[in-house]
């Protein structure tokens, strides 16, 4: 019996661009369109042939499959859970702006290094000679870890946790309609005080302040949490199938409603999301503008 067509979002030339950009390398692509949350590219490398499961793979050669020390079976854009870096940066200029009332043209002396109140210990930048006095948009187009150091330890985890969690969807699933997602983590007290059984100590929320130490988030998480950034905080479900058509009929398996609007001043978007134009136009991104 025929069954329905299933009409995926992918781009099939963004995803072949997508896997010929990772090259040897392991790794993963996720692409979402920002107002509809359709996923456009999921790519996850080592990859490959789906083709010998349709009548059923043979036991020796799905026993290679499992064996592959490169994991290929592994999908690294869902499953695959990284410090991601520098990529929170911005959103934790948004908490400051918005939790904090900071004012984006507040300086922070970088030195090249940030310690916290009567500690000696030295969190590095990335930069060993500094940035000088850093604003935030300074910090942002030069990825200034000093700044975010600071930022941090200023808001405090459980501020940071309810935000980037709250409002981007870090440390939980996306909702994508595939199974096996991993949430990731977004650390909090509770969560270390569970899982670590030890209490959270001030250092570990400076290196969170720089997507490190507990922090790891899945590439889709970062596409979505990213796409919200660029919609000035639409947030929408990513979705992977596009249209069900069985005969004449055609289901949309798309929300009918719009998504949820993340209620932060369009003044704050506007200073991060321009913060971002300039790391592509002259900051640490500018080799691809």
């Amino acid at each position: 019996i025929s069954g329905a067509d299933l009409h995926l979002a992918l781009d099939i030339r963004l995803q072949k661009a997508a896997m010929e950009a990772l090259g040897e390398y392991h790794g993963a692509v996720a692409a979402i369109e920002p107002a509809t949350g359709k996923v456009l590219a999921l790519a996850s490398k080592p990859s490959y042939d789906p083709n010998p499961f349709i009548q059923g793979i043979d036991r020796a050669s799905y026993a290679a499959l499992q064996g592959d020390p490169a994991r290929p079976l592994y999908d690294r854009a869902t499953r695959g859970a990284y410090p991601p870096g520098s990529t929170v940066k911005p959103f934790e200029a948004l908490a400051g702006l918005e939790l904090l009332n900071l004012s984006p043209a507040r300086r922070v002396s970088c030195p090249g290094y940030f310690r916290l109140p009567g500690s000696k210990h030295r969190y590095r930048d990335w930069a060993h000679s500094g940035h000088g006095p850093t604003d935030m948009r300074y910090a942002i187009v030069q990825s200034c870890d000093v700044y975010f150091y600071d930022l941090a330890y200023r808001l405090g985890i459980r501020r940071l946790h309810d935000f980037m969690q709250g409002r981007f969807g870090l440390g939980e699933r996306t909702g994508i309609d595939i199974a096996g997602e991993k949430a990731g983590i977004y650390p909090s007290e509770e969560w270390k005080r569970k899982y670590r059984k030890a209490e959270w100590a001030a250092g570990e929320t400076v290196i969170a302040g720089i997507g490190q130490g507990f922090v790891t988030t899945t590439p889709l998480q970062m596409a979505r949490a990213t796409a919200i950034l660029a919609h000035h905080g639409l947030n929408v479900e990513p979705r992977l199938v596009n249209q069900i058509k069985a005969g004449w009929a055609a289901e949309n398996p798309f929300p009918t409603q719009a998504g949820t609007r993340s209620l932060i001043s369009p003044e704050h978007w506007n200073i991060v999301v321009n913060a971002m134009v300039d790391v592509i136009q002259r900051g640490t991104a500018r080799r691809i503008a």
